[in-house]
């Protein structure tokens, strides 16, 4: 059983990762806007993954025997100044949710509740991972540069980085 505080927490974190998955859709709508073909499949990627994420946290409430509450949802940004900022913007609020889920940790580990300290390992992880992804990102755009035609160059790479993560996903699935 939830403490009330643990369940506010975790419907909290419903809200930010549902916030998140919102956040990317609407930033694959302004990638097709802009043409970036590689890099709308990214961020509908993206935004599947927080959904996943969203409900995996209100699952684990109900299974708690806690109330999961369903958020109502900002209203994400539309227009970003450029590709490389959009990606800056995608990296920063990744940082958010791990501030977010380690949060989280603590005040199950201040709750005494194993059983949320273990439920919250799987995002501790996947954070990490997040992290490093939009970190190569990051790195890659600096290599790219900000000429012209790096845009297409950048979307391109996205569109690898993509495929790559989709197929480690796959062999995720598959152990």
């Amino acid at each position: 059983m939830l403490t009330k505080k643990m369940e506010k927490a975790l419907n909290d974190q419903i809200a930010l990762e549902g916030y998140a998955s919102f956040l990317y859709l609407a930033m694959a709508s302004w990638c097709d806007q802009e043409g970036y073909e590689g890099s709308i499949a990214f961020m509908m990627r993206q935004s599947e993954e927080e959904m996943v994420h969203m409900k995996k946290i209100y699952n684990y409430i109900l299974e708690m025997d806690g109330k999961a509450i369903v958020p109502g949802f900002k209203q994400p940004p539309a227009n970003f100044k450029s590709l490389p900022a959009m990606f800056k913007k995608v990296y920063e609020h990744e940082k958010k949710v791990t501030h977010s889920i380690n949060d989280l940790v603590a005040l199950s580990n201040k709750e005494n509740d194993n059983t949320t300290f273990n439920f919250l390992q799987w995002y501790v992880e996947e954070q990490r991972e997040e992290e490093a992804l939009m970190r190569l990102i990051q790195d890659r755009i600096k290599l790219i540069g900000s000429g012209p035609q790096s845009l297409y160059y950048i979307d391109k790479e996205v569109q690898e980085i993509n495929a790559k993560e989709m197929a480690r996903e796959q062999a995720k699935e598959g152990e």
